[in-house]
C-alpha cells in the first residue's frame, strides 16, 4: 500500500472517527498516529497471506490496497460516511469482530463534562443511560455523546462520525433503517437485541429534533408554542397551560365532597363502576373516596359490568354507573344474567347519554353493512364493545357476532380467521380502528413466517395476505374524542414531541396511528386500549425508579384526557415509595389539544340540569371549559361523558332508594323488547359479550360461535 492510498483511506476513516482527535482539526501528530495504525492493519494482513501467524482481533476486511482516492466533498457527505461505516462493519463476518470494533469505537469517544450529563440532554427510550449534547453556528451541527454502557458509546460514535459536522437538512435526510446495514448485534425483533436497535433509532430522533429547531430559527420561525401537560413530581404536580391547569383543578379534591359522598355510599349500599374518562372532578372525588369505600371502580368499559357483579356479590344493594348509556345497559343484563336482578342500576342523567359510535353502529348504513355480510357467508361480525345491547342483538341474529376491545380485536380476528377456513370478518363500527386494524395486518405481511408465529401461531405470510382479502371494516363511524389526533396533531408531534414516549388509542386516526407505532417498534410507545396506555405509563416508570438516577419521563396522552387521573394517581403512588434523598423522577402528561379549540358558553348537565348533548351546544366545548373540542370535530375530552357531573351523582345517591319515582328516568334500560325473530334482546345482545369472555379465558372461539359461522343459513339464532 502506497503512502497516497494510505492517505486517502485515512481521511475517511478519520471522519468517520471525530473523537480521535476531539473533533477539533486534524493536528499532524493525530494523523501520524492513525497513518502508524493503518500500516500496522496493512503489514498484518500482508503477514496473513503469507501463511504467518495474524492478530485475530483484527480484519484484512477492514484494510483495502485499492481504495480508490476521494475528493474533499465526497469525504464530507454523510451520505457516503454512513455508506463507508456500514462497509466497515458488513466486512466483519462474524458477530464477536463487528462487537470489538463497536467497543473500538467507543473507547475513543469522549466523556462528556458532568454539565453536559443532566436531564435535559438524556436520550429516552434507550436501556442504558444516554446523554446527547449538540452546539450549532446556524449551518452545521456538532454532536457530542455519552453513555454508562460502553456498548450504546459505541452506537453513539458511529452516529456522530455519519452526522456529525454535516447541515440540519442533511441529518433529516436519514432514517433509521439506513443503518440497518451495520447489523452489530443482531437485527429487530430477536430476543435481546431489540433495545439495542431502538437506541440507534431514539439517539438519531433526538439529532433530528434539534436539526428541526435549528432550522425553524435559522429561517425566522417563531417557536413552536408546546402543548399543555400536567408535570408530577414527588413534591407535587404543576401545569403548564389552561387546558392543563382546567384538569388539574380537582385532583385534590374537597375532602367536605368526599366525606359526603362517603355516607351515602356506605349508609345505602351504593356501589360505583365509572369509566377513564369521567370529569376531573368527579374522577378526584371517586379517588380519594376510594380509600374509605372500596366499592368504586374507575376502569375501560370491558371490566365495568364485572365490577358491578362484584359488589352486588359483596351486598350492595345499588350500582351507579358513571358512563354513556350502553355501559349501564351492559351493566344491568349483566346484573340480571348473574342472578341480581334485584340490584338497582342508576344513570347519571335524566336525558340520553349518547355515544358516537354507538350511534354509528345503530344506523341504517350500519344495517346495510350487516346485511352485506350476511350474504357472504361463512361469515363473523366483529363487534366493538362500545355499542348498544339492541345493536348486538339486532346484529347477531343476523350475522355470528362477536364483542370485541381495543385490547383484543387483533387477536381476536386472527383466531377467526385461524379458526374458521375461507372466513370473511366483518369489524365495526369504528372505521379508524377498522382501518388501523388492515394496515397493521399489511405490516405483518411483510414480517417472516417466525416473526408472524410471535404475534400469532396460527399464521404466516400467506394467511396474512389471505387475511387482508377478506377483512372488511365499516367506514362510516369514529368516535368523536379520538377524530381530534388528526394531521395538525401529528405535525406539532412530529416538531417537537417526537423524543417523547407516545401513546394512542387504537381508535385514532390512520396518522396518529403510524406515528405511535413507529414509536412502539422502537420502544417508546404503545397502540391500544385505554388500560394498555396505563400499563405502559406505570411500567415505564417503574423501570426509571429502578435506574435510581435524576430522570424526567414524557407522554403523550393520545386518547380522551379523563385519563389523567387515574395516570396521576398511579404515578404519584409510585413515586412516594422516593424517600427524599433519591434521585429526582417527574413523569410529564402532554395533553395534544388542538388548536383551534374553543370554549363551552353552556350550563353543565345533571339532575334537573338541562340534558343537553352535542348537537344542543351554542359552542363545542373547548379550552376554557376543560374540554378540549375542535370546531372541525374531535375532542380531547368527550361530551357525552361529562354529562356524569359530581352534583348529578351525590342527587342520585340522596335519592336512592326512590320510594316516589323521582329517578325513574335515572334508571338503567332493563330489555323487554324481542328481536325480529321473537327473542329476548337482553338475552341475545349477551351472547356477543359471553362469546367475548370465552375467547379471553381459553384463546379461542366457543364452539357455539364456530357452529353459527360454518351452518348452512350462517344465523347466530338458529
Amino acid at each position: 500500500m502506497d503512502s497516497t492510498s494510505l492517505s486517502a483511506f485515512s481521511r475517511p476513516l478519520l471522519k468517520r472517527n471525530p473523537h480521535v482527535c476531539s473533533n477539533q482539526a486534524l493536528s499532524a501528530r493525530c494523523l501520524a498516529r492513525q497513518q502508524r495504525r493503518l500500516r500496522y492493519l496493512a503489514v498484518e494482513c500482508l503477514h496473513r497471506a503469507s501463511g504467518g501467524s495474524a492478530n485475530s482481533n483484527l480484519s484484512c476486511a477492514a484494510v483495502a490496497s485499492d481504495v480508490p482516492k476521494l475528493t474533499s466533498d465526497e469525504v464530507s457527505s454523510p451520505k457516503l460516511r454512513l455508506k463507508q461505516l456500514v462497509n466497515e462493519f458488513v466486512s466483519l463476518t462474524e458477530p464477536l469482530d463487528r462487537v470489538k470494533r463497536l467497543l473500538e469505537y467507543a473507547s475513543s469517544l469522549p466523556s462528556l463534562p458532568a454539565s453536559d450529563r443532566v436531564p435535559s440532554n438524556r436520550v429516552m427510550g434507550c436501556t442504558a443511560q444516554v446523554w446527547l449534547s449538540v452546539s450549532t453556528d446556524g449551518f452545521t451541527m456538532k454532536f457530542s455523546a455519552d453513555s454508562d454502557s460502553e456498548i450504546t458509546k459505541g452506537y453513539c460514535a458511529c452516529l456522530i462520525s455519519v452526522l456529525d459536522g454535516s447541515s440540519p437538512d442533511e441529518i433529516l435526510q436519514f432514517h433509521p433503517e439506513d443503518f440497518s446495514g451495520l447489523n452489530v448485534i443482531g437485527s429487530a425483533g430477536k430476543t435481546g437485541t431489540q433495545s439495542r436497535v431502538n437506541t440507534w433509532h431514539n439517539v438519531l430522533i433526538s439529532m433530528q429534533k434539534r436539526a428541526k429547531m435549528v432550522i425553524a430559527e435559522r429561517e425566522g420561525r417563531s417557536p413552536v408554542d408546546p402543548f399543555p401537560s400536567l408535570i408530577i413530581g414527588r413534591d407535587g404536580i404543576r401545569a403548564q397551560g389552561s387546558y392543563a391547569e382546567a384538569q388539574a383543578m380537582f385532583l385534590s379534591p374537597d375532602e367536605s365532597k368526599v366525606e359526603d359522598l362517603v355516607k351515602l355510599l356506605k349508609s345505602k349500599k351504593i356501589g360505583i363502576v365509572a369509566h377513564f374518562y369521567m370529569d376531573p372532578e368527579v374522577q378526584g372525588v371517586l379517588t380519594a373516596a376510594k380509600k374509605h369505600w372500596p366499592h368504586i371502580h374507575i376502569s375501560d368499559s370491558l371490566v365495568m359490568a364485572d365490577s358491578a357483579v362484584r359488589m352486588a356479590e359483596a351486598g350492595c344493594e345499588f350500582v351507579a354507573v358513571l358512563g354513556v348509556d350502553f355501559m349501564s345497559e351492559n351493566v344491568r343484563a349483566i346484573l340480571d344474567q348473574a342472578g341480581f336482578d334485584k340490584v338497582g342500576v342508576y344513570r347519571m342523567s335524566d336525558a340520553q347519554i349518547g355515544c358516537s359510535l354507538a350511534d354509528a353502529a345503530s344506523s341504517e348504513t350500519y344495517t346495510e353493512f350487516i346485511e352485506t355480510a350476511s350474504k357472504i357467508p361463512p361469515s363473523l361480525h366483529v363487534i366493538y364493545i362500545n355499542t348498544s345491547l339492541e345493536t348486538k342483538a339486532m346484529c347477531h341474529e343476523l350475522v355470528p357476532t362477536i364483542t370485541c376491545t381495543s385490547s383484543n380485536v387483533v387477536q381476536t380476528i386472527l383466531q377467526a380467521f385461524a379458526q374458521v377456513n375461507d372466513l370473511n370478518v366483518f369489524y365495526g363500527p369504528d372505521s379508524y380502528m377498522g382501518a388501523n386494524i388492515a394496515e397493521l395486518f399489511q405490516q405483518m405481511a411483510n414480517l417472516s413466517d417466525e416473526e408472524i408465529k410471535e404475534i400469532h401461531s396460527g399464521h404466516d405470510r400467506n394467511s396474512i395476505k389471505s387475511v387482508l382479502q377478506r377483512l372488511h371494516y365499516y367506514q362510516e363511524g369514529n368516535c368523536i374524542v379520538h377524530d381530534i389526533f388528526g394531521q395538525e396533531v401529528v405535525d406539532k408531534l412530529k416538531d417537537i414531541y417526537l423524543d417523547a414516549f407516545l401513546t394512542a388509542h387504537f381508535e385514532v386516526p390512520g396518522e396518529m396511528f403510524a406515528l405511535a407505532m413507529e414509536a412502539k417498534q422502537r420502544g417508546m410507545g404503545v397502540v391500544g386500549s385505554t388500560q394498555n396506555i396505563l400499563d405502559f405509563i406505570k411500567n415505564r416508570v417503574k423501570e426509571a425508579l429502578e435506574r435510581n438516577v435524576d430522570e424526567h419521563l414524557q407522554f403523550v396522552l393520545g386518547t380522551e384526557s379523563g385519563m389523567i387521573t387515574s395516570i396521576v394517581a398511579t404515578v404519584c403512588e409510585l413515586l412516594s415509595s422516593q424517600s427524599s434523598d433519591s434521585p429526582k423522577v417527574e413523569v410529564e402528561i402532554v395533553f395534544p389539544v388542538s388548536s383551534d379549540s374553543v370554549s363551552d358558553v353552556n350550563g353543565s348537565n345533571g339532575l334537573n340540569g338541562s340534558g343537553s348533548a352535542v348537537a344542543g351546544l351554542g359552542v363545542v366545548p373547548g379550552v376554557a371549559a376543560g374540554e378540549g373540542c375542535s370546531i372541525h370535530g374531535g375532542c380531547a375530552s368527550c361530551p357525552y361523558m361529562k354529562m356524569n357531573s359530581l352534583s348529578a351523582l351525590l342527587r342520585v345517591c340522596q335519592q336512592i332508594p326512590d320510594k316516589t319515582g323521582i329517578l325513574s328516568a335515572y334508571q338503567a334500560d332493563r330489555f323487554t323488547a324481542k328481536t325480529p325473530l321473537g327473542k329476548s334482546v337482553a338475552e341475545i345482545g349477551c351472547e356477543p359479550i359471553l362469546h367475548m369472555r370465552h375467547f379471553q379465558a381459553t384463546g379461542k372461539l366457543p364452539e357455539k360461535l364456530v357452529n353459527q359461522i360454518c351452518s348452512n343459513n350462517g344465523k347466530a339464532s338458529s
